[in-house]
C-alpha cells in the first residue's frame, strides 16, 4: 500500500481499501475498516471496531473509536460507523458506544465536523450537519439531519435535536430541540426559526408558511403542550404543502423523552 506513510503503524488486522491515504504517524487499529478514497491525516489514533466508509476526509491529530467515556464500559465489542464523504477536523474525539444503548456510535454522510468536537458513546449523527468548534455531545445524544450546532455549544445525554435546526454559539442545550427551530443561550430558549436556513435547502414559500404557523401554534399562541399538538394536527388541511413537515415536528413530539425547549 503505497498510500501508508512509512511511519504509520497499521494493525495487521485491520482492512483498508487501497486507495486510502495515512499520514504520518498514525495508528490503527486491528478491528477498523476504511473505505475507498478516505484520507486519514498525520497523529490520528482510529481504534476500536470503527468502520468509516467512502471519501471521508480526517485531519491530523483526531481520535476515533476510543473506549467511551463511562464508567459503565467494561470492554465489551462495541463500535463505532461513520459514514461516507464527511470532513472530520483536527482533535476530533467520536467514541465507540456502550451495550447501555444500541452498542454503536453512528455519524451519517457529508457531515461537516469541525476542530475539537466530541461525539460522546451511542450517539447518533445524521447526514449534512454542521457541528462548530468544540462542540460536545453527551452520549446517546441524537442529532438529525442538517442541523447546525454552534460553536462551544454542549449538548446534554439524551437530547435530540430536530432536523434543521440551528443552535448559536455557546449554547447549552438540555431539553429536546423540535426541526426547523433557532435556539441559542444559557439557558436556552427557543428565538425563532431557521428561516434562512431553509430557504437556501429550497423550501417553497408555502412549505415555509405551514412552518411558520406550526411554529405559531406551538410558541407563539399560550397553548399547552397537548392543546399545541391537537391544533398542530389540523394544520395540514389549510397547509396541505407542508404536511409533511408538520408530521414530522409531531413525531418528533411523539418520541420526545427530555421535554421540549419552550
Amino acid at each position: 500500500m503505497s498510500n501508508i506513510h512509512p511511519t504509520a503503524l497499521v494493525a495487521a488486522g485491520a482492512s483498508l481499501d487501497p486507495t486510502v491515504t495515512v499520514g504520518p504517524y498514525t495508528v490503527i487499529g486491528p478491528h477498523v475498516v476504511i473505505g475507498p478514497g478516505t484520507t486519514v491525516g498525520a497523529h490520528c489514533v482510529i481504534d476500536g471496531r470503527t468502520t468509516i466508509g467512502e471519501d471521508n476526509r480526517i485531519f491530523q491529530f483526531a481520535s476515533l473509536g476510543a473506549a467511551p467515556q463511562d464508567k459503565k464500559y467494561a470492554g465489551e465489542p462495541t463500535r463505532l460507523l461513520i459514514g461516507n464523504r464527511n470532513t472530520i477536523r483536527e482533535f476530533c474525539t467520536f467514541n465507540l458506544g456502550t451495550t447501555q444503548d444500541k452498542g454503536v456510535t453512528t455519524i451519517g454522510d457529508d457531515n461537516w465536523i469541525m476542530a475539537y468536537v466530541h461525539i460522546a458513546h451511542d450517539c447518533l449523527v445524521g447526514n449534512q450537519t454542521i457541528l462548530a468548534n468544540n462542540a460536545t455531545l453527551a452520549g446517546h445524544v441524537h442529532v438529525a439531519d442538517q442541523a447546525i450546532i454552534g460553536g462551544l455549544t454542549g449538548i446534554h445525554q439524551f437530547v435530540k435535536v430536530g432536523a434543521h435546526v440551528m443552535a448559536g454559539f455557546a449554547s447549552h442545550i438540555s431539553q429536546d430541540v423540535p426541526p426547523f427551530m433557532m435556539v441559542d443561550g444559557n439557558p436556552l430558549a427557543v428565538r425563532g426559526l431557521n428561516l434562512e436556513g431553509l430557504r437556501r435547502r429550497g423550501f417553497s414559500p408555502a412549505r415555509v408558511a405551514g412552518i411558520k404557523q406550526m411554529h405559531r401554534v406551538l410558541y407563539r399562541q399560550g397553548l399547552t403542550l397537548d392543546a399545541a399538538r391537537t391544533a398542530m394536527g389540523e394544520l395540514p388541511s389549510s397547509h396541505p404543502e407542508a404536511a409533511t413537515d408538520i408530521a414530522l415536528v409531531l413525531a418528533f413530539l411523539d418520541g420526545s423523552t427530555r421535554g421540549i425547549a419552550r
